[in-house]
């Protein structure tokens, strides 16, 4: 059986200069396919709202809905890390809603960490969710729920003023109490640089080589999610090319009516076919010898 990975364990990683695999599901089925693969660590993101909703971006995603897939990966991935990303204005508005949305995650879908988007700005959230016994990881760089402000999906860290403020936001991601941080869409030289300034991991999705460890979506990976496809993905499969290929053939097949074959029924027991047939037979001739209402 695998062993779960605690926080201690990925610090020791780090240290050693050992890389952190990463990925984003959101159900039973991929999750454990993630475990069996012997991913670390596994984010529930609110990237669902996307890959599995269909909205246009993250906003609409509401705090049940995370639950109940976190809950889900829970169940396909149980020695694996998790981690519960926390939506929009589950946290942003006040310290105590921050603490009450992160003990959902831990008591409902018994996550391993929560995840929070922003650096100066949240610090007194990630502070409140850690000092109430959780552990938090922080995220920065383009953060998805405040991407209107960022004017768009749109790359940080590409200018001295915006590396500089980056930089800024780890420490501050950092000195509030994170046991770990998601740096997204920066360069790889600032986030290389943010790796060395850290003590936590520092993991990248889009991020460059030079981090603790990689996240990427499971939907773009496998090739599920078709909308869109990120710069920083590598495409491991085209499962939605395979899938519709499938499908296709399904819909030809009981058009056509060559599904299903033998091999896909359940057939009487010989005898009881026979009675069956002459119940039958009696049955029908009943019904022709009934005079008509």
């Amino acid at each position: 059986m695998k062993k779960k990975k605690s926080i201690q364990d990925f610090y020791g990683m780090k240290e050693k200069g050992e890389q952190v695999t990463y990925i984003t599901s959101y159900d039973f089925p991929t999750a454990t396919f993630a475990e069996k693969a012997g991913i670390d660590m596994i984010l529930v993101g609110d990237s669902l709202g996307m890959c599995v909703y269909g909205y246009e971006g993250t906003m609409p995603v509401t705090m049940n809905q995370m639950i109940v897939h976190s809950e889900a990966v829970r169940r396909g991935a149980p020695n694996t890390f998790v981690v519960g990303d926390m939506p929009f204005l589950s946290y942003q508005t006040m310290d105590e809603a921050a603490v009450e949305n992160a003990g959902r995650f831990f008591k409902e879908a018994r996550v391993d960490a929560v995840k929070l988007e922003g650096g100066v700005r949240v610090a007194s959230r990630i502070k409140a969710i850690v000092d109430a016994g959780m552990l938090v990881m922080g995220h920065i760089g383009l953060t998805p729920q405040s991407s209107s402000q960022l004017g768009g999906f749109k790359a940080q860290g590409r200018t001295l003023e915006s590396a500089k403020a980056q930089i800024e936001d780890a420490l501050a991601v950092q000195e509030a109490g994170a046991a770990l941080i998601l740096l997204e869409a920066i360069p790889p030289e600032v986030s290389g640089y943010i790796r060395d300034l850290l003590t936590i991991p520092v993991l990248s999705i889009g991020a460059g080589p030079h981090c603790d460890g990689q996240l990427l979506i499971v939907s773009d990976m496998l090739g599920i999610f078709e909308a869109f496809t990120p710069k920083f993905v590598k495409r491991y499969a085209e499962v939605a090319k395979v899938c519709t290929e499938a499908l296709t053939e399904y819909v030809k097949d009981v058009r056509n009516r060559t599904f299903p074959e033998p091999k896909n029924i359940y057939p009487m027991i010989p005898e009881e076919l026979t009675k069956f047939k002459e119940w039958a037979a009696a049955e029908k001739k009943a019904k022709e010898m009934k005079p008509p209402k």
